[in-house]
């Protein structure tokens, strides 16, 4: 009698039966959740991209290699590459430690007035007629940032031609939040041009026929000093001639500083400008950031400035500005941070401390104008293609030094050095250390890319 084979049953592997077992439990788990009830799809709010330089900075300090250089961050190094807390800083903190009057109270809306009395008093000069006519308003900000956010919401409150904002005109480059901080209060943003990639200075004349073509009354944003990014400044005769051009066409100028005492070495020079225009009667705002030339980087201390024009209903003007300035900045901020404000007002209001803070002041930028001297010498002394007098022509943190965003990318790869795609550097991350090896690098990108 014959026996029928039996059947052969194959079946799968334990890890296949689980994984369809899986996926199946996921279908199913998919169908069962509710659809997105969120009011922002990616279609309404979708990623925003990092923020360039923060992601400069994050990539550097993720970079292992001993070599790296930071050239991206605009704050000063010493010459260990180390964040230099000045010591007139301090001196004020510890008289701030040992106060016992000192608390943690709001400061008012307007902010620390012993603060914002002499920070006017450094931009404008001790005993300036407009101080003294009553014909500036000055408001305590979250540093330079928060004074031209607040100017910003000013303007386009108040300064505006048959129902629409006035169009703002910014340098071509400039700090790359000033784009942002305007287009979100809805002002119009044209830019004049600035800088001459031949050269490696000042576009002067493109400069002054875009002022002239704007349409009267047009707000300008002027760098006071150590323009951001370029370091490429007007001459005192240049100023003069954009304030005559400014007003004859009735154009509104804006002033940014964020760098007096830390340019050149010597505040008054580097109010120059401001002082000058101020002088020639225009009405006027600027940011004051104390930022750089304290190293209060963290702290957000800073002032944002009205000056009113010389008339007999100037005060009066002024007393309304301050009021309005007050709602806007009630509605933002309340009121602004006060142990920033406090470490400043110290300094400028002690004589000795003042003098000590403008010793530290020279030390900076002298530090920062001996790297130029050093970079430039380093690179004609290797024969680098170009020309290299731009990195001593120009002031301040920053340098363009001229770099295709492709070299910018090769000096990074392959050296680890790291800056903006545009080239520009700052000149505080530079050292005795590594200012050849920087300059070699330089060679080396535009000997291979050129």
């Amino acid at each position: 009698m014959s026996s029928k084979a039996p059947s052969l049953t194959v079946s799968s592997s334990p890890s296949t039966s689980t994984s369809t077992s899986l996926s199946r439990l996921q279908t199913i788990a998919n169908h069962m959740s509710p659809a997105s009830i969120t009011n922002f799809p990616a279609e309404a709010v979708p990623q925003a991209p990092e923020d360039p330089l923060f992601g400069l900075m994050r990539a550097y300090k993720a970079d292992q290699s001993p070599d790296k250089v930071d050239l991206g961050i605009g704050a000063y190094r010493d010459d260990n590459a180390k964040p230099w807390v000045l010591p007139v800083v301090k001196k004020a903190d510890e008289i701030l430690r040992n106060d016992p009057e000192a608390n943690h109270e709001y400061l008012p809306i307007a902010g620390l007035a012993s603060l914002t009395s002499k920070a006017a008093e450094l931009l404008l000069g001790t005993g300036a007629p407009a101080i003294a006519e009553k014909r500036v308003a000055s408001v305590q900000t979250i540093s330079g940032t928060g004074a031209v956010h607040l100017g910003a919401l000013f303007l386009a409150r108040f300064y505006k031609v048959n129902g629409a904002n006035r169009t703002l005109y910014l340098s071509n480059p400039t700090w790359a939040n000033h784009h942002q901080i305007f287009t979100n209060v809805g002002i119009p943003i044209e830019q004049y041009p600035y800088f001459d990639k031949k050269t490696k200075g000042l576009d002067f004349e493109g400069m002054k026929a875009s002022l002239t073509n704007a349409p009267d009354r047009s707000i300008i944003l002027l760098h006071a000093c150590a323009h951001n990014p370029t370091g490429v400044d007007p001459t005192p005769e240049q100023w003069r001639e954009i304030a005559e051009l400014m007003k004859a066409k009735k154009h509104f100028p804006f002033f940014d500083t964020a760098y007096q005492g830390f340019a050149s070495g010597d505040l008054d020079r580097d109010a120059g400008a401001i002082r000058y225009f101020v002088e020639q009667g225009f009405e006027l705002v600027i940011a004051q950031s104390f930022a750089k030339n304290f190293g209060l980087y963290g702290e957000r201390a800073g002032c944002f400035h009205f000056v009113a024009p010389p008339a007999p209903d100037a005060a009066e003007v002024t007393t309304r500005v301050a009021s309005q300035l007050a709602i806007l900045q009630r509605s933002e901020i309340s009121n602004p941070p006060i142990y920033g404000a406090r470490i400043a007002s110290i300094v400028l209001n002690d004589k000795y401390l003042f003098a000590e803070w403008q010793e530290n002041l020279r030390t900076m930028s002298g530090r920062i104008i001996a790297m130029r001297q050093a970079l430039r010498s380093k690179l004609e002394e290797l024969g680098t293609p170009g020309q290299w007098n731009h990195i001593t022509d120009q002031i301040g943190m920053f340098s363009f030094t001229g770099l295709s965003e492709a070299q910018v990318q090769k000096i990074r790869s392959d050296f680890h050095i790291y800056m903006t795609k545009n080239g520009r550097i700052s000149m505080a991350g530079l050292n005795t250390r590594n200012v050849e090896y920087v300059a070699k690098a330089i060679d080396r990108v535009v000997r291979d890319l050129s």
